[in-house]
């Protein structure tokens, strides 16, 4: 009775360490799973929900415009960011008259909280980069105030697929 014993807990003990292995790897190599801490992709994202999205999204395929990706801050990589991908490599983007446009063309956004108040750019997308912007336009630091204006794409950590409201409790 004690041998059996033995070997069923020790069973267990091998499926929970498998379970906890497996669920480390699909977090560190497969998901992400991201809080958004500010306003600035309202009213898609809201403050403080979270993302979960997939970390080999672009593995063998490029972002495309309209994408939300996760990615490190360029100004301070110890910081990631997430942002509406907008401005393609080799694009040109600019605002002017509270619209995005690319390559002089206006870009239809239904997704935006508001029209940029601020005109900017242009800006010229470099091979292998990305223009980003938040869809609260007026309240998003992003590539129009960075110092490194461009996302890399071998710096992009994962495309976002799912939102969900932020669990208070989960933080504790």
């Amino acid at each position: 009775m004690g041998r059996k014993l033995l070997k069923e807990v020790a069973g267990w003990i091998l499926l929970f360490l498998i379970a906890i292995g497996s669920a480390k790897l699909i977090n560190e190599y497969v998901l992400l799973n991201v809080k958004v801490p500010s306003s600035s992709m309202e009213n898609t994202i809201m403050t403080d929900d979270r993302v979960i999205g997939l970390r080999c999204a672009y593995l063998f395929s490029e972002p495309e415009r309209g994408d939300i990706v996760v990615f490190p801050y360029p100004d301070d990589e110890n910081v990631d960011f997430i942002k509406r991908v907008i401005g393609l490599p080799g694009e040109t983007v600019e605002g002017k008259d509270g619209l995005v446009y690319i390559d002089g063309k206006p870009l239809d956004e239904e997704y935006v909280k508001d029209a940029i108040a601020k005109d900017f750019g242009p800006y010229e997308v470099p091979k292998n980069c990305y223009f980003m912007m938040g869809d609260n336009r007026n309240d998003s630091k992003d590539s129009r105030y960075w110092d490194s204006k461009y996302v890399k794409k071998n710096t992009i950590k994962g495309k976002a697929y799912f939102k969900y409201p932020n669990f208070a409790w989960l933080d504790k």
